[in-house]
């Protein structure tokens, strides 16, 4: 008898575990997983000083990306201003944690410091994961201030040394402004760096420098006053796509009509080439695929989100013009590489004399 009740308690014993284990394995209704970005904060680097245009395209984003974030994670900025954003993307490439919670957003610097093989580039342009960027289209505008006197090409020209400002070598605003003068033809001129985007236009005006170049929206946005008082001379300005004209500046001349032989066509090319890349928002390498898949799909609503286009175009006084990552990648892959071309350009970027013409 008592051998009979001990049987049966085994068995049944055994029919729980049994029952336990297909409870466990049994397909059926399934808890709710947490987001991964629930709770989180990440960081967006930015590879320059804050305040500026660049600066305001981030911020126009930041809600949307927020919203389309699953789990709806805190977004911070950090700014690492430096070598047109070398800095920032050496940072972003070896030095932070591959977990999805630190994003890159870098200047179209970055992206001709590497191809042009500038020095301090310690990053691998082609093992970054893109994200996009919120415009592909733009329009450099070269400025300088009514009291130098050089209120045309003649007397821009002719002047000796004038001091034109940028924010730091290889950044995009001091490489178009080498630009312009290099196929304008100036003389001998200097140029000051060590400013922040936002810095530039008070010092332009004071006296401290007499030209720049300058994105055409950042002027609508900051300054749209210049278009109708006597403070700044404009002169000329590059189309990004090529023949797209700026609705408020129909009239100046493109800078490719300075162009002297192919040569200098060439280099205009190139320019345009790195200006379509935009503003690069990256991840960095080794970053967890299903963070990449969700970082990415969130970068693709936002730029598609109707009311991003109404805050982009409030604080920038621009249209976005998105670039989607897919897209953004193949951008990168395919921009010119000619060795002689890139040489001189190299020139034009860097911190000494420009090339001869």
């Amino acid at each position: 008898m008592e051998s009979k009740v001990g049987h049966s308690k085994i068995s049944a014993a055994v029919l729980m575990v049994a029952l336990l284990g297909f409870l466990l394995v049994a397909p059926g209704p399934t808890l709710p997983q947490t987001p991964f970005y629930q709770g989180k904060t990440i960081t967006i680097v930015q590879g320059r000083d804050p305040g500026g245009t660049g600066d305001m395209r981030v911020r126009a984003m930041l809600p949307f990306l927020q919203k389309h974030i699953p789990g709806n994670p805190t977004i911070v900025n950090e700014y690492v201003p430096g070598g047109g954003s070398r800095k920032a993307a050496n940072h972003v490439y070896k030095s932070v944690r591959p977990d999805g919670l630190t994003i890159g957003n870098l200047g179209l610097g970055m992206v001709s410091s590497a191809l042009l093989g500038e020095p301090g580039v310690t990053y691998d342009l082609d093992k970054f994961f893109y994200l996009g960027s919120p415009f592909s289209s733009h329009h450099a505008v070269f400025v300088s201030r009514k009291e130098a006197g050089l209120s045309n090409i003649e007397k821009l020209r002719a002047a000796d040394g004038s001091r034109i400002g940028g924010q730091s070598v290889g950044f995009s605003t001091y490489i178009e402004g080498r630009l312009f003068a290099y196929l304008i033809g100036l003389k001998e001129p200097r140029f000051v760096t060590g400013y922040g985007g936002a810095e530039l236009d008070p010092v332009l005006i004071r006296g401290e420098i007499d030209a720049r170049a300058t994105s055409a929206d950042t002027v609508l946005r900051r300054n749209p006053d210049w278009l109708e008082k006597p403070v700044v001379d404009f002169h000329a300005i590059i189309e990004v796509p090529k023949a797209e004209k700026h609705p408020s500046f129909p009239n100046l001349p493109e800078l490719e009509s300075f162009a002297k032989s192919e040569k200098d066509r060439k280099i205009m090319t190139m320019q345009r080439a790195f200006r379509v890349a935009g503003q690069p928002f990256v991840l960095p390498p080794g970053t967890p695929k299903d963070r990449l898949d969700i970082i990415q799909e969130a970068f693709r609503k936002t730029y598609k989100d109707p009311e991003f286009h109404k805050e982009y175009k409030k604080l920038t006084a621009d249209e976005p013009t998105p670039l989607m990552p897919d897209a953004h990648e193949k951008t990168i892959r395919e921009i010119p590489r000619d060795p002689e071309i890139a040489a001189i350009f190299k020139q034009i970027a860097g911190s000494g004399p420009l090339p001869p013409r």
